[in-house]
């Protein structure tokens, strides 16, 4: 950041990051940069370096390009402390911290917690303790900063970039695919052997669902809001979500099983998810440290 976050920008009026909301979103960032390590970067060491096991390594993979795109979220979310435009990247981790926590506690016998993984390496078993502990205290946090963020003093900047009706509906009907498959994904996970295309355990099905539905809710979120500048930061991860996802697969592509219709929708969507988030994140105006 350019400058501490203060309450309201005293030139415009423009409400602006709280400290301690700025604070938490810090640390998510560390604590999502260490996801992006452990599961992009090691995707096949998840038994000796992670919470769960998670296999196929793809998975490990798909849920690192999510961490990384929730990275980039907050960091950008920090370098422009303007409220209205980090509203939606809180929303979003804000959903997904809420989802997951929620699998996790119905899966909690798949993490290396148990008795059974006492052989695990001392890493993964830290590792499973350090997980349920940020995903019980993230959530919580930042549902009690959010009130007072809101009510802070200052006003959110009016719309003056609008964004192309063809970027909105293109990120309309992205954010109606990504919340039917997660929804299904999370509800029911044995729907995944319909509607993905490698396999996937109900608890991967479902922390991988968590950031599906996070990325719709957010996608709705900014064709409703139709600003460009509030576009912006959500744009950029979605770009780099999209990107990594597609390097992944490249990646590992004996996982995928190309001879069903759900892998060449999965690279449809993965296509269509770099294409509009690097529409938005072009389109939209740099943000202006100094003001709004």
């Amino acid at each position: 950041m350019d400058r501490p976050p203060t309450t309201v920008d005293t030139a415009t009026g423009v409400r602006r990051l709280l400290p301690a909301m700025a604070a938490l979103l810090v640390a998510f960032s560390v604590l999502t940069a260490l996801a992006v390590l452990t599961l992009y970067v090691l995707a096949d060491r998840t038994d000796r370096s992670f919470a769960w096991t998670i296999q196929p390594p793809l998975t490990a993979a798909f849920l690192g390009a999510g961490y990384a795109a929730g990275c980039v979220l907050v960091v950008l979310s920090l370098r422009d402390p303007v409220w209205a435009h980090s509203r939606v990247p809180v929303l979003t981790i804000l959903l997904f911290t809420i989802a997951t926590l929620a699998a996790t506690l119905l899966h909690l016998d798949r993490f290396h917690l148990q008795a059974e993984f006492l052989d695990r390496p001392l890493l993964a078993r830290a590792a499973a303790w350090f997980w349920l502990a940020v995903y019980v205290v993230v959530p919580g946090l930042m549902l009690v900063l959010l009130v007072p963020q809101e009510r802070a003093p200052g006003s959110d900047p009016p719309p003056r970039d609008p964004v192309p009706l063809p970027l909105r509906w293109a990120l309309a009907a992205e954010s109606a695919v990504l919340l039917v498959v997660g929804v299904a994904l999370y509800a029911a996970p044995s729907t995944a052997t319909a509607l993905w295309p490698w396999p996937l355990t109900p608890l991967t099905a479902r922390v991988l669902a968590a950031w599906l539905v996070a990325f719709g809710a957010a996608t709705a979120l900014a064709a409703v809001a139709g600003d460009l500048r509030r576009l912006r930061t959500a744009a950029v991860a979605y770009t780099v979500f999209g990107v990594l996802v597609a390097l992944a697969v490249l990646r590992y592509p004996g996982t995928v099983a190309w001879g069903g219709p759900a892998a060449w929708a999965f690279l449809a969507m993965t296509a269509a998810i770099v294409a509009t988030g690097a529409a938005g994140w072009r389109l939209a105006p740099a943000p202006d440290r100094g003001t709004a």
